[in-house]
Parts: C-alpha cells; sequence; structure tokens
C-alpha cells in the first residue's frame, strides 16, 4: 500500500504526528486544504509538557530560542498570576511563541525526515473497509482518491474526517462570543490584563510593535461568531473595559469566537482515528487547545507506527481513545469553568474572581495544582492492571538527570522513538535490580514489538524527584511516560 498514513490537516498537530511515525519509519502523506499556511496565529503559547514532548524528540531548543519565556501563566485571566517557576520540570515558564512560527518549525522537522505534504488537496469524503481506509481528495490536478491502511483526521473543528466517519460530536453550542484583534499601537499598555463589569481583556506583545488584544465584553457577547470584526468596535470594547484603546491602528487580525464545547465520542473508528481539534472544541481560555492537541499526536505517534509496523500488542492503538479521552474531558470542564469566571460579567462573577485571586496569591499548593493543570503536568494515565502497580506508572517521566549514561538526562535518550529500559543501580541485569531488569525487559520487548525497539541504560540518578528515591528499574515509553517501575525485585510475570 503506498501509504501507510494519510494525515488530513497540515496544522501543528497533524505535521507532529506525521513526523513521529517518519521517525519510527512509517510511509505518510499530510494533505491540506490550504494553499499556504495562514500568516494568523490563532495560538501564542507553549506550555511546560510541550516543550518536555518535544525536547525528546531533541528539537525543543529550536523553539525556545524562536519563543520568549515567561515565568507564569493564567486562569481565566484572574489578577493573581500561576506561578510556573515552581514546578518539577526542565521548562518551568510559558514559551510565548506564535502558531505560526510553531508550525514552521514543525514543517522543517517533517520535511527533515521525509515527509510529504500536499497542499491545495481538499478532503471530500473517509471511507473504510477491513483492509483499509481511502480519501477522496479534491486538488489542482481534480478529484482522485489515496488510498492507505489509516487515516488520521487533524483538519481542525469542522473535522471532515470526523463528520464522514459518522463520530458522534457532542457538547454544547456557542452561547457568548470573545473577540480579538491583532494591533499596533500608539501608546504602550502598562498592564497585562483588566477585567471588570463591562469586560475583560488579555493583552500580550507579539513583537515588532504588534500588539493582541483578546477578551469578551458586555457589549459584543451576544455578537454572532460570524459577524465581522472590526477595528472601530474593538476600540470601542477596549475602551469599554481599560478606558483607552491605546492608539490601536493597522490591524492585522480581527475576529471574534464563541464558546462552544465538543468533544468526539470515539477517537477511533477503526481505521480512522482523530487528534487536536478534530477531537475536541473549546472557549480559547488558558492556551491549551494547541498543547492538549500536540500531546494528542505523541500519544498516537508511536502507538500507530507499531501497528503499521506489525509489532503493535493487542489493545494497543485502543489505548489512544482510553488514555486522550479523558485528558480532553477534563480540558472542556476546566476552560468551561475559565469561561464562567471569566467571560461573564457580573458583580458577583467578579466578586468570585476577587476571591479565587486571593486564593491563588495566598496559597501556593492552590496555585501549583491549577499551573499543573494548565501545564499538563498533571496528565497521568492508568496504569496496567495488577496488584503490584508502582504509583509512578503512567506518570509523565521527569528529566531524569543520569551519572554513568551516554547522555546526562533521559529525554535526549528518547530521542529516536524507541522505549527506555532504565537500571538505576548502575549494575544492569547482574546487579541488584537483575529481577525487575529482567522482567521490565521482557515486557518492553512484548509492548516495543522487539529488542531492537529498546534502549537499555544503566545508570545512577543524578537528580531527586517526588517518587523516584527508591526506584531500581523502569521502563519508560517513546511518549515519556512510565511503562513499568520497580522498587525490588519481582517474580516473573507475564505483565
Amino acid at each position: 500500500m503506498p501509504n501507510d498514513v494519510v494525515v488530513v490537516g497540515a496544522g501543528p498537530v497533524g505535521l507532529l504526528l506525521a513526523a513521529e511515525l517518519r521517525l519510527a519509519g512509517v510511509p505518510v502523506t499530510v494533505i491540506e486544504r490550504a494553499a499556504e499556511r495562514s500568516p494568523h496565529s490563532k495560538a501564542l503559547t507553549l506550555h511546560p509538557r510541550t516543550l518536555e514532548v518535544l525536547a525528546m524528540r531533541g528539537i525543543a531548543e529550536h523553539f525556545v530560542r524562536a519563543g520568549t519565556p515567561l515565568p507564569t501563566g493564567h486562569y481565566a485571566g484572574l489578577p493573581a498570576r500561576l506561578d510556573f517557576s515552581v514546578l518539577d520540570t526542565r521548562f518551568p515558564y510559558t514559551l510565548v511563541l506564535p502558531q505560526l512560527r510553531t508550525e514552521q518549525l514543525l514543517e522543517e522537522r517533517l520535511r527533515a525526515l521525509g515527509g510529504e505534504i500536499r497542499r491545495r488537496h481538499r478532503a471530500l469524503e473517509v471511507r473504510q473497509d477491513a483492509a483499509g481506509a481511502e480519501v477522496e481528495v479534491e486538488g489542482p490536478d481534480g478529484r482522485h482518491t489515496l488510498r492507505a491502511a489509516w487515516v488520521v483526521g487533524c483538519d481542525g473543528a469542522g473535522s471532515t474526517v470526523r463528520t464522514s466517519s459518522g463520530i458522534d460530536f457532542p457538547g454544547t453550542p456557542t452561547t457568548t462570543t470573545g473577540f480579538l484583534g491583532d494591533v499596533l499601537l500608539d501608546e504602550l499598555p502598562s498592564v497585562p490584563s483588566v477585567a471588570n463589569e463591562r469586560g475583560g481583556v488579555l493583552i500580550v506583545p507579539l513583537g515588532e510593535g504588534c500588539y493582541r488584544f483578546a477578551g469578551s465584553s458586555v457589549r459584543s457577547a451576544s455578537t454572532p461568531a460570524s459577524e465581522p470584526f472590526t477595528l472601530d468596535e474593538l476600540r470601542t470594547v477596549v475602551r469599554d473595559i481599560a478606558g483607552t484603546d491605546f492608539g490601536m491602528r493597522a490591524p492585522r487580525w480581527l475576529s471574534r469566537f464563541g464558546n462552544a464545547a465538543r468533544q468526539a465520542a470515539r477517537y477511533r473508528e477503526g481505521r480512522i482515528l482523530l487528534a487536536g481539534d478534530a477531537a475536541h472544541m473549546h472557549m480559547p481560555m488558558g492556551g491549551q487547545g494547541l498543547n492538549v492537541g500536540l500531546q494528542d499526536a505523541f500519544n498516537l505517534g508511536w502507538k500507530l507506527a507499531a501497528e503499521c509496523q506489525g509489532r503493535a500488542p493487542g489493545g494497543l492503538l485502543d489505548s489512544y481513545h482510553a488514555e486522550r479521552h479523558p485528558v480532553g474531558a477534563a480540558l472542556l470542564e476546566n476552560t468551561r469553568a475559565q469561561t464562567a469566571l471569566g467571560a461573564v460579567h457580573t458583580a458577583d462573577t467578579h466578586a468570585l474572581r476577587a476571591v479565587l485571586s486571593g486564593l491563588l496569591a495566598g496559597h501556593p499548593a492552590v496555585n501549583r495544582q491549577l499551573a499543573e493543570q494548565i501545564s499538563a503536568l498533571d496528565v497521568a494515565y492508568e496504569p496496567p492492571p495488577g496488584a503490584d502497580a508502582s504509583p509512578l506508572e503512567g506518570t509523565r517521566a521527569p528529566d531524569l538527570g543520569l551519572e554513568g549514561a551516554a547522555e546526562s538526562s533521559l529525554y535526549p535518550l528518547l530521542s529516536d522513538g524507541r522505549f527506555v529500559l532504565l537500571d538505576l543501580t548502575g549494575g544492569g541485569a547482574d546487579g541488584p535490580g537483575g529481577g525487575a531488569y529482567a522482567t521490565a525487559m521482557g515486557i518492553a520487548e512484548r509492548t516495543a514489538g522487539g529488542a531492537d525497539r529498546v534502549r537499555t541504560v544503566s545508570a545512577r540518578p543524578a537528580t531527586a524527584h517526588q517518587g523516584w528515591e527508591d526506584v531500581r528499574t523502569v521502563l519508560v515509553r517513546p511518549d515519556g511516560h512510565v511503562a513499568r517501575a520497580f522498587s525490588e525485585a519481582p517474580a516473573l510475570s507475564s505483565r
């Protein structure tokens, strides 16, 4: 079959997924209806977990160099900021980086791995049978059919792949709208946000004198998202909220957005899968959408590659829905909560905002819990069944410092997309953790589809992380989550 996988959509999610498949040697074609990349950046930030994902493939530094680190985040635009600097990660910050640049860097990655993007190719319909799937495409040379073993819809909230596959998209419709404007200013803002009973607005510098104003107001909340947004209206709503329009001029992009919140009932339907906005849509609160989509792709990539190459154990590909659907549900829940706090402007709401802002400012544990939620560092998957499961299993592995290994920390060891089996006693199969090592190696070979898909490393931990103090042997998945962890040598088992 000429294409093992067709990815529909060349946004960040489709690009990262295709790159992950190519890293494993899977033939993949990306189709994109647009003739060129949009100059407008819907998303502006990369969060800590996304930067960790990129670091596992050795490319995070390209993004960090292109962006601006900010040691805080926000929850519903509350005055008290979320403190990312205390998080247990190499990247304790929000990276301000326009989506345009993120896409450019991911496309460079994909092309370096031999990936193909066919622009001006619009998916019209997706069909499947027992042997494969096909996409009816309209391109520059007319209509044709692409046949593949698998099709993945990364084609946004209006996904053709999802709708033509009959996958339900339940949720709630738009009841309020927000606004967005990228403009030059004559008067520079002195604060990053303003909120009161007339509305709320976030102000983000984009560079070269351009600023983004994003928010909602009582005046504009009932305007349909389809109605054009003008510079005059932006000036008016910002003056209502902030008392000045900052001398706005020369708009680069003006848009509205709504608070519809929906999630695909299934992330997999036979040979068709969904990722990113095709699987979940929501109000853009907290800058999470692009990040969760990229993390969808990272979870799916190694699993789909194993399936394509005939080395996946039974149920591996189904675990994509099992693991990521709850993450999408949690995303909708927290963005709905933020919408209630940040896009409803009444005296009662602003009293509640004051109370919650005080909690964030005065209670570090509360602040950290929400920071971990927004940054996706709290995501953990269900461990495999069994009474002997370690609390670490299913959690994200930190970039553990290592002594005695070829690399000084864990993440570079994941750069080729294989499993990593860590013996943290430094003794290997003959050391004090030998029993655990042998058990984990057997599990790794079965899960990865062969010993050649597992990198073995004997080293000693050089950095401390909560929960890792007494661990001897750890099997880390290609997406950086812990598959198995042993603090002592177990009896050999089939798990």
